[in-house]
C-alpha cells in the first residue's frame, strides 16, 4: 500500500499566500489610518510597526522549518492576521 505523504514545499507556498490574502486587506486598512494620522500630525509609529510585522509574516523561520502540517498551521498569527483559515 503506497503513504500519502505531504509536499511541505507546496504547503508552505499555499500558507503563505494565504496569508498574503489576508494582509491585503489589513495593510489597506493601515494605509488609511497612517494617513489620517499624517493629516492630523498624529503620531505613525503604531501604524508602522503593525504593517512591518504584516509584511514579515511569511518570512518566519517557524515557516520554512515546519515538517508537518499541523507545525505549519500553528504559524499563522492570530495577534497580526486574526482569525486562522484552517
Amino acid at each position: 500500500m503506497t503513504k500519502i505523504t505531504t509536499n511541505m514545499e507546496k504547503a508552505r507556498d499555499f500558507h503563505r499566500n494565504k496569508i498574503r490574502e489576508r494582509r491585503k486587506s489589513l495593510l489597506e486598512e493601515l494605509d488609511i489610518e497612517f494617513l489620517r494620522a499624517l493629516e492630523t500630525g498624529g503620531d505613525t509609529s503604531t501604524i508602522v510597526s503593525k504593517k512591518n510585522a504584516l509584511r514579515n509574516a511569511t518570512r518566519t523561520l517557524g515557516i520554512a522549518d515546519a515538517t508537518n502540517l499541523e507545525e505549519l498551521k500553528a504559524e499563522w498569527n492570530v495577534s497580526i492576521l486574526g482569525p486562522s483559515p484552517y
